[in-house]
């Protein structure tokens, strides 16, 4: 993973995978346009989905570009460049949402 020609290279290791971390901490907006604030209470924990930017080369079902869903509670965060990502292992990702996954999908679409 490279951005610029002054930047050091990154190389994911073991199944380890890198997601871009989620940028909106506050506010959120429901599928029917409702603004829900930063304040109001969840009942239950709320999973994030995420983009891979890189994986490590013995993670198996996952790939760059991939859209992944995991518990926000349990995740580690690295800042590289500037740039805040999330580092967490192949295990802890609960589903993938990737249009190459094809016949494997369970019928349900983002």
């Amino acid at each position: 993973m490279t951005k610029g020609s002054d930047k050091t290279p990154i190389k994911m290791l073991h199944d380890r995978i890198l997601c871009e971390s989620e940028t909106e901490a506050g506010e959120r907006r429901s599928s029917g346009g409702i603004v829900i604030p930063a304040t109001a209470a969840m009942g239950a924990r709320r999973l994030s989905w995420s983009k891979v930017v890189a994986v490590g080369p013995h993670a198996r079902s996952i790939v760059i570009g991939d859209k992944v869903l995991y518990d926000p509670e349990d995740k580690a965060e690295v800042e590289v460049s500037g740039e805040v990502y999330v580092v967490m292992r192949e295990r802890d990702v609960h589903a993938v949402a990737a249009g190459r996954l094809g016949d494997e999908a369970a019928g349900l679409y983002l």
